[in-house]
């Protein structure tokens, strides 16, 4: 077994500069079909105005089959609220609000119409997307003092994770039993367990793995990113291997073929890429590592002013990774172990900072949301309708220090020697 911690850097010093190679044909024609489809993309339909504009931070949809025209969209608002909205119409249906605490994440279920949260006063919240009812169905509790800033539930809906703020000397990722018993009438659930020892401060991301109920990785802003076998008894011997992005991990995914690889986004703007599959070979388990991706990327049209997320094509077996400008365009950029290349740029739909997305592979659709309070649905094909772009807000927000903030000077966080 690989020593469990990797420092994340090529053996060969390599800081983040990369060199451009000429990429083989067949990636060449991967790379035309993307970006047509990508380049293809128009609005379709505009969210309609909220009561109380915020900005929209993280978007969800209904798992369910049965049939689009019944799908619904999730959406975390910076109120610390969750919006419900009608897929096909943008409408907004209802909206759950995680009072006394803020809510953190959003994420349905994959079996069903419930949608959960991490909760600011140690909770995780379960709604049913499609009641009106202001009460949570199920309420996950943590223990004293836990502050949940980000979670997970796993592909088979059995075990939810999350991950909490430093409290003291500790960061925990707290795990639940999602799974409903029917001679349990309680609403509330008590924690099965934690880990403690392996993150040493705010636990930013969780992630399960797509397709294995025991895998999950976290990332923290101690650059370290963890992935763990939850089947394995104790936390030392559940922990597969530590990778470091050697700053505060804002986002983490799955990728690759049968989802092997992982890779993560930090808070300045870097980006790491990671081989589970090297772990027992004398192979480098990293694939690519980018200290500021935006003094690298030649984008065509503009800038880059900051990442948004990751996107793994499964039926390509690609990796993309989304970031945007401040002026709302958004940049979608080919992921190789030789760099980042710009593919496509989307603009003509915010008017500001782009701070989430979710891409459907079912119908290639794609919804975006922003701080100009607008979540907007993209569809191959359609015709194009003239929109009125909304002006940038300077919402003021009571979790204005909680939520991302993307700077062009970088405050890398060093891990000390």
């Amino acid at each position: 077994m690989r020593n469990k911690e990797d420092n994340g850097m090529p053996a060969d010093g390599y800081e983040g500069r990369i060199s451009r190679v000429l990429l083989p044909l067949d990636v060449t024609v991967d790379m035309e079909k993307i970006e047509e489809q990508f380049s293809n993309l128009h609005i379709i339909k505009r969210s309609s105005e909220p009561k109380e504009p915020t900005y929209l931070l993280d978007i969800d949809t209904s798992k369910t089959i049965e049939g689009e025209k019944g799908s619904l969209v999730a959406v975390l608002c910076s109120n610390g609220s969750i919006r419900i909205y009608d897929k096909e119409t943008l409408n907004i249906l209802r909206e759950f609000n995680g009072y006394p605490g803020l809510l953190n994440g959003v994420k349905f279920a994959n079996s069903c119409d419930s949608v959960y949260s991490a909760s600011t006063e140690g909770t995780v919240k379960c709604w049913d997307a499609r009641l009106a009812s202001e009460k949570p169905v199920q309420l996950f509790k943590g223990y004293t003092s836990n502050v949940f800033i980000s979670f997970d539930i796993s592909c088979n809906d059995h075990v939810i994770c999350a991950g909490t703020e430093k409290m003291d000397d500790d960061a925990l990722l707290v795990f639940w039993d999602a799974r409903v018993n029917s001679q349990d009438s309680s609403t509330t659930r008590d924690p099965l367990g934690a880990y403690s020892e392996t993150h040493s401060d705010d636990i930013t991301q969780v992630r399960f793995h797509p397709s294995n109920p025991n895998m999950v990785v976290s990332g923290s802003t101690d650059g370290l990113v963890n992935v763990f076998d939850i089947n394995v008894d104790n936390e030392e011997d559940a922990l597969v291997t530590t990778c470091n992005s050697v700053s505060s991990v804002s986002y983490i995914g799955w990728c690759g073929k049968d989802y092997k690889q992982i890779y993560c986004m930090t808070h300045d703007e870097g980006f790491s890429w990671w081989d589970l599959n090297h772990l027992d070979t004398d192979e480098p388990i990293t694939r690519l590592n980018i200290q500021d991706v935006r003094e690298i990327i030649n984008v065509k049209e503009g800038n880059l002013d900051y990442l948004i997320g990751g996107l793994y094509h499964e039926k390509m077996d690609k990796l993309f990774v989304i970031g945007g400008t401040n002026t709302g365009r958004i940049h979608l950029m080919n992921c190789t172990t030789s760099g980042l290349t710009h593919v496509t740029t989307l603009q003509g739909g915010h008017a500001a900072t782009v701070r989430s997305f979710y891409w459907n592979t079912q119908d290639d659709s794609l919804l975006t949301g922003g701080e100009d309070a607008q979540l907007l649905l993209w569809k191959p094909g359609a015709v194009e309708k003239t929109f009125t772009k909304k002006d940038s807000m300077k919402i003021a927000s009571s979790v204005h220090q909680r939520v991302r903030i993307h700077s062009n000077d970088s405050y890398r966080r060093r891990k000390k020697p």
